[in-house]
């Protein structure tokens, strides 16, 4: 069965009427989700999932400690490779939703660094990513490392710079690809043109 990871930036609080219906639509087909324990996205979607009574959901958490299980549904405790609480200890479950989910579902505020690396873990599993930019209040289909290509080279070079950072510079490809606009440039925060 057809799973969808969803996810998102910390710093987005709330979900307008476009996204709800987008996860109404996930609701609708009875698709399972699958949701990390995270403040901001996950925290917003799972209230509203709990407030639609849906039951076909699984949130993931890192080393049984949940910080956010709105709906008491069942949990995946996922072991982590380091101590220390941060991008690394999380990302944890975040590999093993990205594995396990058929396609994705992203609230991106724009900055997120853990967001995007997201987005890049399913794509390079050849799933299919829905995004929302928050900034452009834009939904985009991303269905391939092509359109992934595409999206990082709008990206102002110090975003950019981190992602490589974090990935140690060779998950990603940064070749620079001008075909297509999958958002416009000068509407991306941080634009340097």
């Amino acid at each position: 069965m057809n799973k969808v990871f969803i996810g998102g930036s910390r710093k987005v609080f709330r979900l307008n009427s476009a996204v709800k219906n987008k996860i109404d639509r996930i609701i609708k087909n009875r698709l399972p989700v699958l949701i990390g324990d995270a403040n901001g996205a996950d925290k917003a979607v799972q209230h509203y999932l709990r407030s639609r009574n849906y039951d076909q959901v699984e949130v993931f958490c890192v080393e049984g400690f949940c910080r956010n299980n709105a709906g008491n549904w069942p949990l995946r405790a996922v072991r982590s490779t380091t101590e220390k609480k941060d991008y690394s200890f999380y990302e944890a479950k975040d590999i093993i939703m990205a594995d396990e989910a058929s396609a994705g579902f992203m609230i991106w505020d724009g900055n997120s660094l853990g967001t995007l690396m997201n987005i890049f873990r399913l794509l390079s599993r050849q799933k299919q990513v829905v995004l929302y930019a928050a900034p452009m209040k834009e939904f985009s289909n991303l269905k391939s490392m092509a359109d992934w290509e595409k999206l990082l080279v709008r990206l102002e070079d110090g975003l950019r710079r981190q992602i490589e950072k974090r990935s140690n510079g060779d998950e990603f490809s940064l070749q620079d690809s001008k075909q297509g606009n999958l958002f416009p440039i000068s509407r991306l925060p941080g634009h340097t043109a």
